[in-house]
């Protein structure tokens, strides 16, 4: 009798329960609710041989010979070009040309209330607004294939504007970086509900504008994608930002790391 009873319950209901909490792990893994279950999405997409880096450079635009000091940086840079500046489209067609990945860089509210510039995207605006001024700004730069917040800290906190982005990135096929500018942000949260291939940035590189802090910052970025096999860095067109970048993009090789487009990094199916 005690045979049978064990032959049940391995039989029977040892599977069922094998069943449920794998189901439990896959919905924890797809809600994007938490950082573990975010960084294993995330960690799951990544199939290749070697750990990956992305390096977006914010803020491109404004200040043109910095902008085209940072197309000519070595390897696969991911541009993030301001609506509207000086120069937006010369340099987006110019990265473009060099085979730099070209994203908008979308000024979003701050709740230190900076400036933003043309094309801001603010809680004040209606629905319709909102949406006219965000497709203005991705239509005025060139090749773009994605999008990624410029401030934010405000505005990237905010489920209803979200919303109103991820609408718009969606039915114009872009993917969704959040600049992570504050911790409450829903912005990463909301784009993996709309099904956006999406991502979040890891590691600011010059957050202090010193050569020796954005090196140990992009030390920091390497340690990262070994640690978890991808990782992506945000910095600015700085000249001590790019003199750091200038020396050491050509040694990623020897750290075992692959320097790579923004959209190879985050693509499920790269």
């Amino acid at each position: 009798m005690y045979i049978a009873i064990l032959r049940f319950l391995t039989g029977t209901l040892l599977p069922v329960l094998y069943f449920l909490s794998f189901s439990a792990v896959a919905q924890v893994n797809i809600s994007g609710e938490n950082i573990s279950a975010k960084k294993a999405y995330k960690f799951s997409r990544q199939k290749a041989s070697k750990p990956r880096i992305a390096i977006i450079i914010d803020d491109i635009g404004y200040n043109i010979p910095l902008g085209q000091r940072t197309v000519n940086l070595d390897g696969d840079i991911t541009l993030a070009v301001l609506p509207k500046t000086p120069g937006a489209k010369i340099l987006a067609k110019a990265g473009f040309a060099s085979g730099k990945e070209i994203m908008l860089h979308a000024p979003m509210s701050n709740a230190n209330e900076f400036k933003l510039g043309p094309g801001a995207l603010t809680e004040d605006l209606s629905k319709e607004d909102f949406i006219r001024v965000l497709n203005d700004d991705i239509d005025n730069i060139p090749h773009i294939v994605g999008v990624n917040n410029h401030m934010g800290s405000r505005l990237t906190t905010r489920k209803k504007q979200m919303s109103w982005v991820m609408e718009t990135l969606k039915q114009r096929e872009l993917y969704f970086i959040d600049s992570l500018t504050h911790f409450s942000s829903v912005a990463y949260i909301t784009a993996r509900r709309y099904g956006i291939i999406s991502s979040q940035r890891d590691v600011f590189l010059d957050h202090i504008i010193n050569e020796a802090y954005i090196a140990e910052q992009m030390e920091r970025l390497i340690k990262r994608a070994h640690d978890q096999g991808y990782a992506i860095g945000i910095g600015h067109p700085y000249p001590e930002t790019l003199a750091v970048l200038e020396r050491m993009l050509p040694l990623l090789s020897e750290h075992g790391i692959e320097l790579v487009h923004v959209s190879t990094l985050i693509n499920p199916k790269s």
